[in-house]
């Protein structure tokens, strides 16, 4: 792919969807889908019956009162204080309203400016990328099968199976102390990201994600992703958020899906 093709205007368009899955009954995800501040986000709570779905809410209400930032970094801090801000107001929840209980929700953002994309998350809800007919995980899970895989204890295809591999290791609300870890990226002209909780990656294997992705527009492929995970059982709740980069001709007639856009 040229450069001249690369720094051409993209336009991002996004399509969404969460499930409370087969088994449980209540969806303690949220998600956030606001295209014109180019922002998205999978928030998947935990704390039983309908604590996590308090703190997951609580997150994606936080972020959605972000506005467009003029820089990368203004944008980076606005996220990162949303989370923290939000990592509060869960732990006061907790106190006033449930003793003390604990409760929480990993989350993933994703948000683009100009042909520069940013993460920032906490837990094992993930951002991929799909680009060149490959599927390539952004974050990094936050739990304790992935610190065995890092440290070589574990191979990727053992954590799959491992028995503790639900076992996260940070969250949002879960202490008064929250560490947010950001991975910045370029992004190109034909970009699919997806967000995404556990609901779906431990139902739907990364060869079928690729292909729904790779064979479907968006819409079409979030349908098609979350009736896989159905159809294998979906022990869990799941949500699925795809954003992809298409031409943006900045005509005179362009609509108000391309405001925002650096």
């Amino acid at each position: 792919m040229s450069d001249t093709t690369i720094r051409r205007p993209i336009r991002w368009s996004s399509a969404q969807d969460t499930n409370v899955g087969m088994v449980r009954e209540v969806n303690e995800d949220s998600i956030l889908s606001s295209p014109d501040v180019q922002l998205w986000a999978v928030a998947d709570g935990m704390g039983g019956y309908e604590a996590g779905n308090v703190a997951s809410n609580m997150i994606v209400k936080t972020l959605d009162g972000i506005t467009n930032k003029s820089s990368l970094n203004d944008m980076i801090d606005c996220v990162e204080d949303s989370l923290i801000d939000a990592n509060h107001r869960i732990l006061e929840y907790a106190d006033i309203m449930l003793d003390g209980r604990t409760l929480g929700s990993t989350v993933v953002t994703l948000f683009i400016k100009g042909h520069v994309g940013t993460c920032l998350w906490a837990g094992d809800s993930r951002l991929y990328r799909y680009r060149n007919n490959e599927l390539m995980q952004l974050s990094r899970d936050h739990s304790q099968v992935e610190e065995l895989v890092q440290q070589g204890f574990l191979s990727p295809e053992e954590a799959e199976s491992h028995p503790d591999s639900n076992v996260i290791t940070r969250a949002i609300g879960a202490n008064p102390d929250i560490y947010i870890d950001i991975n910045v990226f370029s992004v190109q002209l034909g970009d699919t990201f997806l967000l995404c909780s556990d609901g779906l990656y431990n139902m739907v294997s990364k060869e079928e994600i690729t292909s729904s992705i790779a064979n479907l527009n968006v819409e079409d492929a979030v349908d098609e992703l979350i009736q896989k995970a159905l159809d294998n059982g979906a022990n869990d709740n799941v949500s699925v958020i795809l954003v992809k980069g298409e031409p943006d001709s900045f005509s005179p007639n362009q609509s108000q899906n391309s405001q925002g856009i650096a």
